[in-house]
């Protein structure tokens, strides 16, 4: 694709995710993120709803800030599956060519954009935690995207200048969604560009869906957070005993995760979860920028550390040098008597 034919690229696309014929949280958020782009630009927001029986998601996406709905509907599409989701995604590319198109980094984005982007022969800057328009005078003007870099080293911020769609995916709980707007209304689009099952269509023989228990830390108002300096995991027992009496749940950083002391889906960082909670308390956790970049952006958060000089306190909006083996039952008696 030569620079020539970039200005018949119009519009902020969103890959709205579904599962079983329920919305994922992300595409919420990436409409969000869509609509103060599209502003920036002059141009609308258009969800690409891909799946099977999906047509009655289209009000929701509309309330949440989408203009158009493309809906791709057909039975290969029921559940996700390489091929035919990268199909019918690159074919609605090139049928309608958007000047941007996001997409969620969960499993099912991670897996689809960087197929996606090299059938439409494109770039694709993956795990995206800004995106801003350009404010320099070039035409066409870039989306510019920001990512953490050499494991959260650096911040790189990339420039699609001379292909389209310019294309992301980005991180759960980064970007905030709009309040919905009840009673709004979008264009649907239906469009089926035909899918024939080759031998890259794998087939489905069964679905083990995970029955954990476990909260979704990127839901809760208050996280009570352990690092390495909580020392055991039986020393975990302190921060259970503090989330259970402020409402709270308990999360980790990702050394507790590699000690083997807490499961992965409690990890917050990086490597994680991005969270973003009222109240984040940070207990025994040094703050890498690995861990930081995924609770930054957290109303108030409140540090317990033995070491002052840790690089937490410099994000905390509250910091208490000491044993936090002393400092969390004290901490915990005193709130049981006001909550």
């Amino acid at each position: 694709m030569n620079k020539m034919g970039l200005e018949e690229y119009k519009g902020v696309y969103v890959f709205a995710q579904q599962v079983d014929n329920e919305l994922s949280g992300i595409a919420f958020e990436l409409l969000g993120k869509a609509k103060e782009l599209a502003g920036d630009l002059n141009t609308d927001v258009t969800a690409v709803l891909i799946g099977s029986g999906v047509k009655g998601l289209t009000d929701k996406l509309a309330e949440y800030g989408a203009d158009k709905v493309i809906v791709v509907d057909d039975p290969e599409l029921k559940e996700y599956r390489t091929e035919p989701y990268a199909h019918a995604l690159s074919s609605v590319i090139n049928e309608y060519k958007p000047e941007i198109v996001l997409v969620g980094a969960t499993a099912i984005g991670r897996d689809l954009g960087p197929r996606v982007s090299a059938r439409v022969a494109t770039g694709l800057t993956a795990d995206c935690t800004v995106l801003e328009i350009g404010d320099f005078p070039i035409n066409p003007i870039p989306l510019l995207m920001t990512r953490p870099a050499f494991g959260g080293n650096t911040i790189a911020t990339i420039a699609c200048p001379d292909h389209r769609p310019q294309m992301a995916t980005v991180r759960p709980g980064v970007m905030q969604k709009l309040d919905p707007v009840a009673g709004a209304s979008a264009e649907v689009i239906e469009y089926n560009p035909g899918f024939t099952p080759n031998d890259k269509y794998v087939e489905i023989v069964d679905i083990v869906k995970d029955l954990s228990d476990t909260v979704d830390i990127m839901d809760a108002k208050i996280l009570v957070s352990g690092g390495r300096g909580v020392g055991s995991p039986e020393n975990f027992k302190l921060l259970e005993d503090l989330a259970e009496v402020i409402g709270g749940t308990v999360s980790c950083s990702r050394a507790v995760v590699d000690s083997g002391w807490l499961p992965k889906e409690l990890q917050v960082g990086q490597t994680g979860k991005t969270v973003r909670p009222n109240v984040y308390f940070a207990i025994g956790i040094s703050g890498a920028i690995q861990h930081t970049a995924g609770m930054e952006e957290s109303d108030i958060i409140i540090a317990i550390n033995k070491d002052s000089s840790a690089p937490i306190f410099d994000v905390a909006d509250y910091g208490i040098v000491g044993d936090l083996n002393k400092i969390v039952p004290k901490l915990t008696e005193e709130l049981k008597k006001v909550v």
